[in-house]
């Protein structure tokens, strides 16, 4: 009978990914970004345990999306009052805030509750080339 390998955390060998988002369809970027950090391109894949790598992503401006989404994507953003429910564009949200479209886009692709919040601090996005983790060592990763 066969036993089933769940990993812990001495276990698990972090790496750090670098991404370069110019010209990279945003759903196709998020996806495969969320499989890094959750930690599914590894063979010790543990649902419930954080075993994936860091991840970032450089030039958040410069992303791309297919068909009419610039102006028909909304993001809803709620203050609790009455209201308070304000809706901005995509078009706008990447003029003014690149990187939380595609935080947002990474986050609604992971698991809701403590284990995504978790994973999702692994996420580092940047709207220019610019970053301050080459003390990581990331490795270049091809999307």
């Amino acid at each position: 009978m066969n036993k089933t390998y769940v990993a812990k955390e001495q276990d698990i060998n972090r790496k750090w990914y670098i991404v370069d988002a110019q010209d990279k369809i945003l759903g196709r970027l998020a996806t495969k970004v969320a499989f890094i950090l959750r930690g599914k391109h590894k063979p010790i894949f543990t649902p419930h345990i954080d075993v994936g790598d860091g991840v970032i992503v450089i030039n958040a401006a410069k992303i791309k999306v297919t068909g009419k989404k610039l102006k028909e994507k909304l993001y809803h953003r709620y203050s609790g009052y009455p209201g308070g429910l304000k809706e901005v564009p995509l078009e706008i949200m990447l003029k003014k805030r690149p990187a939380t479209v595609i935080r947002l886009a990474v986050k609604r692709m992971l698991p809701s509750g403590p284990l995504g919040r978790r994973i999702l601090k692994k996420l580092k996005v940047y709207a220019d080339d610019k970053h301050p983790h080459k003390s990581q060592n990331p490795v270049e990763l091809k999307v």
